[in-house]
């Protein structure tokens, strides 16, 4: 048996702050609504409000809200069909992210949901879109990917094959679907193809060649107009162009803009809504296609989580920053601005500011409790590994700064939002080159007077939890405490165990399987290490999870029992993470407890 960790009663004796941290976890909170394209007025949204993520309907002509799913350990994937009539939600078991799309009606009639379309087998999802007369949808298996037409209540397959693939877009016809596709080899760069909708025939092909990936947002929203929107990384970060499919020509959208940038149309396709990305900040913008001009919308400091324009013009979008919790805006076109909507009994939270640091050309983000340091840290080391953080407001960092730790976020080289050269440099040598640039960081503030080096913890979660574990074994110097969740630990293991999409993005990554470089696995996995972790470990994870499988973390965690190292084991009954409010709490407050124990000694 795995030692398991403590689960404290209370973080606080200040009764304050005991109450603080859990309001911060246990206030409703919401995505930004969602709407149906032919009938706005009826909308989805993902809520905490029952204390478990799940599916909400909003119908905004009544102003009538209603909660849709009802499953133990949550729902996070929905959404509308055109005219607004039916739910869609996907039905997996337990968490494992296996299973299929389901629907029921938008008003409550006593209906149970029902396989949404036919004669399709159960897969990891991968890509749906829902037109008047035609879905497209796409799942992921051991085999591979296939995607299905369905047609009048029958379903074909439109597309088979062995390498990662999804759909991507269907026009506003119903006459042309859009797949990425991997059939070079990486699914870390994909390719289109957009097929006729009747025959499945092939009407156009667009790749960049390699390492340079192309993404389908959407077609125009307007029927007939056979433009669709792209994400390119031509000149080394995401940017944007048009490709008109059926004439195969293109426009690309040239904006001067630092960073990078998210697009999607306004609803008469006369302009782009833009959500730039500089530095872990957003600003948004308005780009009209007939004149170029890029117009500022006037949004506060901070991070966009998304948005969208809705038909009369009103952009609306959800917001936070590390000092103010989320909430949902709306901008009309004259410049107003409210709160859109609210679950009911939401509380604003705040917490500390983020403050830029730069390590040579690594940026960090970090923020500090009351008092003089130097302080206990944790260095929050974010998943993806194509991810970043981001100036958002997170009740998981505000409970470690009551709790008296400054922290460290780093958007090591791997992470999103800093150009494709830096995404990408991580190729050929995961693990090991993130760790580099945790360790300048690292010295930085210890050097800089922020922590204390004889307190340092090392935490993260899924890749943030792998460079957790490679990084106390590689590292050991550096670090007091790993707390690493659901984490690759052992990678032979993982990727005989995990599912095939991550198969496909491991091969991508390093440049091969296992067997075709067990050397270079081998240098990169934790188990390797494991020999020379001096840090006591606690380990979190999920007991159905397709991407960092349960059996190469006890593999890793039997070794650390075979030399008599100190650890704790966390297992739950749910994936790659919880949406269960309670179970998240007791997660954090079992990691902080363990860094404070073990910091103590």
């Amino acid at each position: 048996m795995h030692p398991s960790p403590n689960v404290p009663d209370r973080l606080f004796e200040d009764p304050a702050a005991e109450t603080r941290w859990r309001e911060r976890f246990t206030a409703p909170r919401m995505s930004l609504p969602g709407w149906a394209d032919d009938a706005p007025d009826r909308t989805l949204y993902v809520s905490n409000a029952s204390g478990v993520w799940e599916i909400y309907a909003w119908d905004r002509a009544k102003d009538e809200h209603r909660k849709v799913t009802d499953r133990p350990n949550g729902t996070s994937h929905a959404t509308l069909n055109p005219d607004g009539t039916e739910i869609w939600w996907f039905d997996d078991h337990d968490g494992d992210e296996f299973g299929v799309w389901v629907r029921e009606p938008f008003n409550a009639d006593g209906s149970k949901a029902e396989p949404a379309v036919p004669d399709v087998t159960p897969g990891y999802p991968a890509g749906l879109e829902i037109g008047r007369n035609v879905t497209a949808v796409a799942a992921s298996t051991d085999d591979g990917t296939t995607v299905w037409l369905s047609r009048n209540g029958k379903s074909e397959v439109l597309y088979q094959h062995v390498n990662d693939a999804g759909v991507s877009a269907l026009s506003k016809d119903e006459s042309l679907v859009v797949i990425a596709h991997s059939e070079h080899g990486d699914n870390r760069h994909m390719a289109l193809r957009a097929l006729n909708a009747e025959n499945g025939e092939t009407v156009a092909e667009k790749w960049d060649g390699k390492g340079k990936g192309l993404d389908a947002v959407s077609f125009s929203p307007v029927r007939g107009d056979q433009r669709l929107l792209v994400v390119h990384e031509r000149r080394g970060r995401e940017e944007l162009l048009i490709w008109d499919v059926a004439a195969d020509t293109e426009r690309e959208i040239v904006l001067d803009l630092p960073g990078e940038v998210a697009a999607d149309w306004y609803p008469d396709a006369s302009g782009l809504l833009i959500v730039h990305t500089h530095h872990a900040r957003n600003t948004v913008h308005r780009y009209d296609l007939a004149t170029g001009v890029l117009s500022a919308l006037d949004t506060a400091p901070g991070v966009i989580g998304s948005a969208g324009v809705r038909p009369d013009g009103t952009v609306e979008y959800s917001w936070s920053s590390a000092e103010k919790s989320t909430v949902i805006r709306a901008l009309a076109t004259d410049g107003t601005e409210r709160v859109l909507v609210e679950p009911q009994g939401a509380k604003p939270a705040t917490s500390e500011k983020l403050e830029d640091v730069f390590v040579g050309d690594v940026h960090a983000l970090i923020s500090k409790p009351s008092g003089e340091g130097p302080f206990p840290t944790v260095f929050l080391i974010h998943g993806g590994p194509h991810s970043s953080d981001e100036d958002r407001f997170s009740a998981y960092r505000a409970v470690w700064l009551d709790a008296g730790f400054a922290t460290v976020h780093v958007n090591y080289r791997g992470s999103s939002g800093y150009g494709s050269k830096w995404r990408d440099a991580i190729e050929g040598r995961p693990g090991l080159t993130e760790l580099e640039d945790i360790a300048a960081v690292h010295d930085w503030a210890v050097q800089s007077g922020l922590t204390d080096p004889s307190k340092s913890v090392l935490s993260g979660a899924s890749w943030g939890g792998y460079l957790t574990l490679l990084g106390i074994g590689v590292q050991p110097e550096r670090w007091t405490v790993g707390i690493a969740g659901v984490p690759v630990a052992d990678y032979f293991a993982a990727y005989e165990d995990e599912m095939e999409p991550l198969r496909a993005f491991d091969r991508a990554l390093f440049g091969g399987s296992p067997e075709d470089l067990p050397d270079l696995y081998k240098e990169c996995s934790p188990l390797t290490y494991v020999d020379q972790v001096t840090a006591p470990v606690l380990i979190l994870a999920g007991e159905n999870d397709p991407r960092c499988p349960i059996r190469q973390i006890d593999n890793y965690l039997d070794a650390l029992a075979g030399r008599g190292h100190a650890y704790e084991m966390y297992r739950y009954d749910a994936g790659h993470g919880s949406l269960v409010v309670a179970e998240t709490m007791r997660q954090t407050a079992a990691e902080v407890d363990f860094a404070r124990r073990h910091l103590a000694k």
